[in-house]
């Protein structure tokens, strides 16, 4: 593979990666303001959403592929949970939780930031016993 078409390819899975991600945010019916957070962007960028909605590739900096990683494991952990409840799976980020002091997962998200992803990707990962 030349060196054009590694970058094609990295180029195409970015897209494919927003694309998944916006359908991810859809799902768990968050707010506009907590996708950004939960990408790592401005509040007031709401045209980067319409962008990744289109399937336009996100930044390839270290920063938003690992945050997108992340946040696509958080969903195959809550459907590997919830592998009959596809509801629960969808609305678990928005549901108060014990472990996260009465505070629901996105909550953390937006008030840890990254942190934040890490703190409910390792839980849900000790919860299928990883």
């Amino acid at each position: 593979m030349t060196n054009t078409q590694s970058a094609t390819q990295g180029t195409s899975d970015r897209g494919a990666v927003s694309k998944m991600l916006m359908q991810l945010f859809e799902h768990w019916a968050i707010s506009t303001e907590d996708q950004l957070d939960m990408l790592g962007l401005a509040r007031d960028n709401r045209s980067a959403l319409t962008r990744y909605r289109k399937g336009v590739p996100m930044s390839a900096s270290r920063d938003a592929n690992e945050r997108a990683g992340h946040l696509l494991a958080i969903h195959k952990n809550l459907r590997l949970l919830f592998p009959h409840n596809r509801d629960l799976a969808y609305r678990w980020m928005s549901t108060r939780n014990q472990a996260f002091e009465g505070r629901t997962p996105v909550d953390v998200i937006r008030d840890f930031g990254f942190a934040g992803i890490l703190m409910v990707r390792s839980y849900l990962d000790r919860m299928r016993g990883q």
